[in-house]
Parts: structure tokens; C-alpha cells; sequence
């Protein structure tokens, strides 16, 4: 049964709004939004009841946002990257406190798709070592971390099944074991994710590009609807139930 939520927005930049706009459509409230530019600055300043907070904001602000929101007992979806997050003391704070955390790299729908597809091609590619991978990824100039946390992700499943490399490094490469991400900042260009295997005979190249935010704000709507009433840590994976 679906069930009408407030929703608190922890940043207010082109991700929140775009977050606004899908959970408005849905039928959903904003009762709060959090934000330097609102008259809520903190966590604390939440007095109205609130279901779920989702939080986009910076690496350096989105560790404190989200321990606050757990401590608090308010469930919390998190897509901000670039921060270390620590899962098994999230996981006690989410039983601590009986509340939960969805966090992903990525909420587009299709780019979790494009992850597991990713992951399928290395098992396959583990039985020849003759490939090199690289990984290329292109946001907006607006992004902060480099490379962007879906690139790492993709690199870190690749590294799990293909037992040619053993890291990952921001290119130039310098260590044959370490495969290279090439990172640009272009224009408003929201996401592009290009896969390559290379060896002498031939190549394949796999990629994802984003249109446009809706489809990362409709997946944090669908994460923050998954797990309002529910206990514990939790992932695309879960949601798209792979």
C-alpha cells in the first residue's frame, strides 16, 4: 500500500530540487529542507515530524547529516559521495536507534543495471588476462570528488572478478596492476560512464549516459518509500532486489 511521506530535503542544490519535483509528483510532502540557504541550517532546527530525510549535500558535511538523522531515529537516503563511509558502525547506529540508511553511488535505475552488467562481463573476462580496463567518466563542472563514486564503484567490482588488477588509480597509470580511471569536468553534463576492455585483436565498451537528473531523483524517492518502516543498512541492490 502506498503511504504519503514527509520528506526532509538535506541540500537544496539541482540534485534536491530535482528530488522536490519527483516527490511532489508522487504525492509526497516536503515538510523540511535543510540547507544553507534556507531558514533550517541543522538537523537539530527538524521540529515537525519527518519519515525519511534525503541527503545530497558535500564529502566534508554528509557524515555528520547522516549520524545526526540516525540518532535521531529518522531514516536517511544518502547519494552524496566522496566521504569514507563506515558500514558496519552505520549498521549499529541503524539498530541502536531502530531506524535505517539507504546509501548508493548511484539511483538511476538504469545505471544500477549497467553495474551489474559491468560485473557480469568480468567474471567472463577473468579467463583472459590479455585485456587491459580503463574506465572513463565525465560529470559537470560542479562535481567535487574525482573520480566521481559510481566510477569507483564500478572499478572496485571489476577488481572483486578480474584478477589482472589489484587497485584502481586516477590515470596516468603507473602500476600494471592498478587499473586507471580517467576523470573530466565538462560543461553541465550530468553523467557519462565508459567501460573498455582492450587487447590486441579487439575491444569492448560498455557505457551509460544520463539524460537528465530524473531519473537518480526518482530512484532516492523509490529508496526513501522502500525503507520508511524498515530496520538496518541497505542498497540498490536491495530496492531492485539483484
Amino acid at each position: 500500500m502506498f503511504i504519503i511521506m514527509n520528506i526532509a530535503l538535506i541540500g537544496y542544490g539541482k540534485m534536491g530540487k530535482a528530488i522536490e519535483k519527483i516527490a511532489l509528483e508522487r504525492g509526497h510532502n516536503i515538510s523540511a529542507i535543510i540547507d544553507m540557504n534556507s531558514s533550517l541550517k541543522s538537523i537539530d532546527d527538524l521540529h515537525e515530524k519527518v519519515d525519511v530525510a534525503i541527503e545530497f549535500t558535500t564529502p566534508s558535511s554528509a557524515g555528520k547529516n547522516i549520524y545526526e538523522c540516525l540518532k535521531k531515529s529518522i531514516p536517511v537516503v544518502s547519494g552524496t559521495t566522496g566521504w569514507n563511509i563506515n558500514i558496519p558502525e552505520i549498521k549499529n547506529l541503524c539498530k541502536e536507534y531502530k531506524t535505517s540508511m539507504f546509501y548508493a553511488s548511484n539511483f538511476s535505475i538504469g545505471m544500477n543495471i549497467f553495474m551489474e552488467i559491468n560485473k557480469n562481463l568480468a567474471v567472463m573476462m577473468n579467463k583472459f588476462d590479455a585485456y587491459k580496463v580503463s574506465i572513463e567518466e565525465t560529470h559537470h563542472i560542479h562535481k567535487l570528488d574525482k573520480p566521481s563514486g559510481t566510477a569507483i564503484t564500478l572499478a572496485e567490482d571489476i577488481i572483486k572478478k578480474y584478477s589482472k588488477y589489484n587497485n584502481w588509480q586516477l590515470s596516468p597509470v603507473n602500476d600494471a596492476g592498478h587499473l586507471g580511471i580517467s576523470s573530466f569536468r565538462e560543461g553541465e553534463t550530468i553523467g557519462d560512464h565508459k567501460i573498455t576492455w582492450k587487447s590486441d585483436i579487439d575491444k569492448i565498451t560498455i557505457e551509460h549516459s544520463a539524460k537528465n537528473r530524473d531519473g537518480f531523483a526518482l530512484g532516492a524517492i523509490l529508496s526513501a518509500e522502500y525503507i520508511r518502516d524498515k530496520e538496518g543498512y541497505f542498497t540498490m541492490r536491495d530496492l531492485l532486489n539483484l
